[in-house]
């Protein structure tokens, strides 16, 4: 499961029902000293008074599940934190916590943190540092990680200019179903270079998948590139 929500949009119990943000943000490498959203009641009753709006009550068992090592916990503590959620804003905790969950191996909480790092947000801006972190997420199929080291890559930010690298980052967020990079994708695979061989069905494959999510842009390359397969075909209109 590839977890690919906003990064600041409130914490993972936000994002998801209680057994959802527990698959999501659990699944993968094994949760902090063993133990999962599932088999932590203090995590599942802290995901259920937030969804139901006792924040209050949500911040203080988030914090308890946390200082046991939860990392989905140590999240959504996070979160609140960063939010002023529940209570006043600590953005010094925040970071704190945030970071725990990061070393904890859990890709989103690897992916805020570099987009904090990215964004210059509640820290100074460091695009390298940002570009370490997203490297930990898009290793373990973080989408959102992919598509930004991908970006990373081909504006030289934070790292070396590697048009190669890029595309095979845009593929692999492509794969995991982002839009944009669906349609990046098949940009390259429309133009071909830096070792991306021109290929029209293919590209046209791309753009109908981005096409397919609502991206316009897509849709009418889709159309061009099947009118030009349409004309190259034998008997085809000329």
């Amino acid at each position: 499961m590839k977890c690919s929500k906003g990064a600041f949009a409130r914490t993972a119990a936000g994002f998801f029902a209680a057994t959802a943000a527990a698959a999501c943000f659990a699944a993968g490498a094994s949760a902090a000293k063993g133990v999962t959203a599932e088999t932590d009641p203090e995590t599942a009753n802290a995901v259920a008074d937030y969804n139901a709006g006792n924040l209050d009550a949500a911040l203080k068992e988030f914090r308890a599940a946390a200082v046991r090592g939860n990392r989905l916990a140590e999240f959504d503590y996070a979160m609140m934190l960063l939010n002023g959620e529940g209570g006043a804003t600590d953005v010094g905790e925040g970071r704190k916590w945030l970071r725990k969950a990061a070393d904890a191996n859990m890709s989103h909480a690897q992916y805020v943190y570099g987009k904090m790092y990215d964004d210059g947000d509640f820290v100074e801006r460091d695009p390298a540092a940002a570009h370490q972190w997203f490297l930990k997420a898009a290793k373990q199929g973080h989408v959102q990680a992919e598509l930004a080291l991908a970006n990373q890559f081909l504006d030289g930010r934070g790292t070396t200019r590697d048009n190669k690298q890029a595309f095979y980052w845009y593929k692999k967020a492509a794969e995991g179903g982002d839009m944009t990079a669906q349609y990046v994708t098949g940009s390259f695979y429309e133009h071909g270079g830096d070792g991306v061989p021109r290929n029209i069905n293919v590209a046209r494959a791309y753009y109908a998948a981005a096409a397919a999510q609502g991206d316009r842009v897509a849709l009418l390359k889709y159309q061009q590139l099947s009118e030009q397969l349409q004309k190259s075909a034998p008997g085809g209109t000329q």
